[in-house]
């Protein structure tokens, strides 16, 4: 249950508020959102990760080249771009474990140059997603 406490008094128009607070408090939001937003092409990774397995996040050993020389080229799931292959790998923890992400993937994504306010926000799209697509199909 809500609520109010009427006898506190309310703020009377121009009370304490500026125009140029609020211009600076628009710009603070702005660029927060901005710090922890992603490209269009960084979610189009994200979501392209999520029928990537966690074999592509493995490095080709033994088994693939033999593999290879008998069946042929494989698909190869890395990304040119290191940036990118950070998230893409995160992405792809993400999409299989939720937020039970591995620290050292954390820390390369941090390192490729993302913020943790978008380690955050991939995060928790990532899971909303999870969420919602387990509720569709369970």
């Amino acid at each position: 249950m809500a609520y109010i406490d009427f006898a506190q008094p309310l703020p009377a128009a121009g009370d304490g508020i500026s125009l140029p607070a609020i211009r600076d408090r628009i710009k603070a939001v702005a660029t927060g959102l901005s710090a922890t937003n992603l490209s269009p092409m960084e979610w189009q990774i994200v979501r392209l990760a999520r029928t990537d397995g966690r074999a592509s996040l493995r490095e080709p050993g033994r088994w693939s080249r033999i593999r290879a020389l008998i069946f042929g080229p494989q698909p190869h799931f890395r990304l040119a771009n290191g940036k990118l292959e950070a998230l893409r790998r995160l992405a792809v923890e993400a999409w299989h474990e939720g937020f039970a992400v591995r620290p050292s993937a954390i820390a390369d994504f941090q390192k490729a140059g993302f913020s943790e306010g978008q380690l955050e926000t991939l995060l928790t799209a990532v899971n909303a997603e999870r969420h919602n697509f387990k509720g569709i199909y369970a």
